[in-house]
């Protein structure tokens, strides 16, 4: 929900990076409060989130159009309303992987909301990533493992371990078609541990913490995490690369360092 929260308020500030519709009708009051709640430690949070979706809507347009990949599949998706509002789900299969009980609450949310109508919606799979496996419950859910697919998995590497992490990489870049994509996020080593760190940001993870959501992964070097699961082709790129990228803007103290974006892939597209 605070994901949620931060997504309406970026897509109505005039100086828009993205535009999420149904943000705002998936997320209850509670949401809005982490949100400000968070904002009072991390002022960048908003425009981190906003810089993130926008990221990865532009992976989907991207791979999509140049015909790369025919799926997308939302690992964790939270309240994601991506098959909703982007272009691509009325033209590719989105499907949407998440724990039971999360997933039930965004369904009943969904139902409530008058949705496109040129698009069938998401394919809704649950799964605990710590015990299931979610490629066999893709594949039981209509997911083709010959077309090459995006995996996006946004805001979820943090909270989980570094077994189900590593294996959920390993089973991606083995297991589906060479040329499928993997684009997710992932913060530094310090951040997730909570060792030397700021006193607000000691606070932030303490709050989060509370909310049953405790940071206990992060890494400072991705590679090796992906060169074990068998990728070979690697992007990594920073809060503040994006920042420059989608607004033109470079601000030291914005002090969003430990957050990163990969985009990973067994069978290596152009680089350009």
């Amino acid at each position: 929900m605070m994901v949620a929260a931060f997504r309406d308020r970026a897509s109505r500030r005039a100086d828009a990076l993205i535009d999420d519709p149904f943000a705002g009708s998936v997320c209850e009051a509670e949401g809005y409060a982490v949100a400000d709640a968070i904002t009072g430690y991390w002022p960048s949070c908003e425009l981190y989130v906003a810089l993130r979706t926008a990221y990865l809507d532009a992976q989907i347009a991207k791979w999509t159009a140049a015909g790369r990949v025919g799926q997308v599949v939302l690992l964790g998706a939270g309240l994601d309303m991506r098959a909703w509002r982007l272009p691509e789900g009325a033209r590719v299969p989105f499907f949407e992987v998440d724990a039971p009980a999360s997933q039930a609450y965004k369904r009943e949310r969904v139902a409530t909301l008058q949705l496109p109508t040129d698009r069938p919606g998401p394919t809704y799979v649950s799964c605990d990533f710590e015990r299931d496996d979610f490629l066999d419950r893709l594949q039981a859910r209509g997911f083709d493992r010959s077309v090459p697919a995006l995996f996006v998995w946004e805001g979820v590497t943090m909270y989980l371990s570094e077994g189900a992490i590593d294996g959920t990489l390993t089973r991606v870049a083995r297991d589906t078609d060479s040329r499928s994509l993997m684009c997710f996020d992932f913060v530094g080593k310090r951040m997730a541990s909570g060792d030397r760190l700021r006193r607000h940001n000691v606070e932030s993870r303490e709050l989060v913490d509370g909310l049953d959501e405790p940071m206990v992964w992060g890494t400072n070097d991705i590679l090796p995490h992906l060169h074990g699961a068998g990728f070979r082709f690697t992007r990594v790129v920073s809060f503040d690369q994006l920042a420059l990228y989608f607004t033109g803007s470079y601000q030291r103290d914005r002090e969003f360092r430990f957050q990163s974006m990969a985009l990973a892939g067994v069978d290596p597209p152009e680089l350009v």
